[in-house]
């Protein structure tokens, strides 16, 4: 099976993943999904593929997601479905198939993954932010510690069990930043977040954020919260929102992260992970 990609020039996740097939050297059948919508029985198939929740295909955001009560949880899965078959645009995108596997790729450097590393060097998004992969790395690598220490940010617990680190690259393997995160159930403390002098003022930041939360959701999480006492509005303008300790789930203020590595004047900032 050669390579097809549900697409919607409208949007510019979908634009840019398009992008980086073509800088790829694969010219995939473009379907424009809007205008030729897959029938009920593509579309169980397309999702079970991505592999995800049929809750983490659909599109909440400027779709009738809301109208249409689709966010009653009690709403079954074949009810979802014919919302989409109905309502198209309901329909998360963009979705890649590949030879071997297909994907939703959200955010756009997920398509790197159906890649196994081909890239025509680096390769920067419409905005002109270059793409990011990640590439998971131990608490203990010294790099990590190195880059957290010169931005003042903790380092005494690197090495407990739990804590999961990425460091992040361009597809020209430039080193840009590091993240990670402690996974409790369905919630999840992004934490170690970090872009390297280097990179900073060149739009890696707010693409890290969206890629290490997309890990994540892979793993369960549907809610992220982070501490920071430098960062507020940059995380603000990723739709994080403050939000009072007293109300935070107990396994979060637990983490020593807000139990003392941070300051305790230090923000506590939540949002949901959606696709």
């Amino acid at each position: 099976m050669g390579w097809a990609i549900y697409h919607n020039p409208d949007c510019g996740t979908s634009r840019n993943v398009l992008a980086a097939l073509h800088a790829s050297g694969i010219a995939p059948r473009i379907i424009e999904y809007l205008r030729s919508p897959p029938d009920r029985s593509t579309l169980k198939e397309l999702i079970a593929g991505t592999g995800l929740p049929l809750r983490g295909v659909i599109s909440e955001h400027g779709t009738p997601f809301h109208q249409l009560g689709l966010d009653d949880p009690s709403r079954s899965d074949d009810e979802l479905v014919e919302a989409m078959v109905r309502h198209p645009i309901l329909i998360n995108r963009p979705i890649v198939v590949g030879p071997d596997s297909t994907q939703l790729c959200r955010p756009s450097d997920v398509v790197f993954d159906l890649l196994n590393g081909r890239a025509g060097g680096d390769l920067k998004r419409e905005d002109g932010a270059p793409f990011l992969r990640d590439e998971p790395i131990s608490g203990s690598a010294s790099e990590l510690r190195v880059t957290l220490e010169e931005a003042r940010l903790p380092v005494d617990d690197l090495e407990q069990t739990g804590r999961h680190f990425f460091a992040y690259r361009t597809l020209g393997d430039t080193q840009v930043g590091f993240g990670g995160y402690e996974l409790y159930d369905g919630d999840v403390l992004l934490r170690s977040v970090v872009v390297t002098p280097n990179a900073r003022s060149t739009g890696v930041g707010r693409n890290l954020v969206p890629l290490l939360m997309r890990r994540t959701f892979d793993r369960g999480a549907r809610r992220a919260f982070v501490l920071t006492t430098t960062a507020k509005s940059f995380f603000e303008r990723l739709r994080f929102e403050p939000i009072d300790r007293t109300t935070a789930p107990p396994a979060i203020l637990a983490t020593r992260q807000a139990a003392g590595l941070c300051p305790s004047s230090a923000p506590l900032l939540m949002r949901r992970i959606t696709l």
